[in-house]
C-alpha cells in the first residue's frame, strides 16, 4: 500500500538524518498532517502506528475528529482566528500557530472557562515573508514574559514554516535562527522549551540536522493533494505543504 510504503520511507529518512545529527530517532516526533484527508485516510494511518496528526482549519477539524480512533492526538497548525479559539481549545491538544499575545490571551480565556490548560508553540515567522503569518522575533521577545504569565497556557517551544525551495539546503539558516531564537527564549523564561516544530515534506531532514523535535509531514506521505498544485499559494496560510 502506498501509505505504508510512504511511511517506511519517511521513517528511514528520519533515522539517516538523525544518524547524522548525533541524535536518537525517538527525539523526533512525526506529525501526519491530515489537511485535505479523509477519515478512512487517517484511520489507515493511525493503523500504522502514527498518533500524532495536523490539521489548518477548525472546521474541518471538528468534522473528522469524531470519524477517527479516540486515541489520536490532534494539533492545531493553521492560522488560528481569534473567533475559532473556544473550539480550538476544545478539540486539539496543542495549538501551534499561536502568533500574538491577543490571541494567547484569547486562547487562555477559554482554556480558563473549559478549566484546562492549553499547550502552545509560538510561531514565528523568521524569513519575514509577507504572505505568512507568525511572529517577528524582535516583536516575540518582547512579548514572551506577558503571554508566559497567562495561567492557563503553557509555552512548549516554537514553530516556523521555512520559504519553499527546491534547494532544502538553503532554508537551513531558519531553522538556525529558530534553533537560537528558542534558546534566547529559554534563557528569558529561565526554563527549557521542549519543541522545535519545523520541518515539512520537503525540507524535514535538514529541520531534524538542525534540531527539529516534530516534523509536519503531508504530501510525502499521503501524496499530492488534489487541489495542491501552487506550492507558494499552499504555503501562505499553512503549517505543511
Amino acid at each position: 500500500m502506498a501509505l505504508a510504503e510512504n511511511l517506511e520511507k519517511i521513517q528511514q529518512r528520519i533515522n539517516a538524518a538523525c544518524e547524522r545529527a548525533g541524535r536518537q530517532p525517538e527525539t523526533v516526533t512525526l506529525q501526519a498532517v491530515s489537511k485535505g484527508q479523509l477519515p478512512a485516510a487517517i484511520r489507515e494511518a493511525s493503523k500504522l502506528g502514527l498518533t500524532l496528526f495536523g490539521e489548518n482549519k477548525v472546521q474541518e477539524a471538528k468534522a473528522k475528529i469524531g470519524q477517527c480512533p479516540a486515541n489520536l492526538r490532534w494539533h492545531m497548525i493553521g492560522h488560528l482566528q481569534s473567533n475559532k479559539c473556544r473550539d480550538a481549545v476544545h478539540f486539539f491538544q496543542m495549538i501551534q500557530s499561536v502568533d500574538s499575545l491577543a490571541l494567547a490571551q484569547e486562547i487562555d480565556k477559554w482554556a480558563d472557562k473549559s478549566a484546562k490548560t492549553m499547550p502552545i508553540l509560538l510561531e514565528v515567522n523568521i524569513a519575514g515573508e509577507s504572505s505568512k503569518f507568525g511572529y517577528r522575533p524582535d516583536q516575540l521577545l518582547s512579548e514572551l514574559l506577558q503571554i508566559n504569565a497567562l495561567h492557563k497556557i503553557e509555552i512548549h517551544g516554537l514553530m516556523t514554516i521555512a520559504p519553499w525551495t527546491p534547494e532544502p539546503e538553503k532554508v537551513r539558516p531558519i531553522f538556525q535562527k529558530l534553533r537560537l531564537l528558542k534558546e534566547e527564549c529559554e534563557k528569558i523564561l529561565g526554563a527549557p522549551l521542549p519543541h522545535l516544530s519545523m520541518g515539512m515534506s520537503g525540507d524535514f531532514e535538514i529541520a531534524i540536522e538542525e534540531g527539529a523535535t516534530i516534523v509536519r509531514i503531508g504530501t510525502a506521505l499521503f501524496g499530492p493533494r488534489a487541489r495542491a498544485t501552487k506550492d507558494t499559494r499552499e504555503t501562505k496560510q499553512n503549517g505543511e505543504v
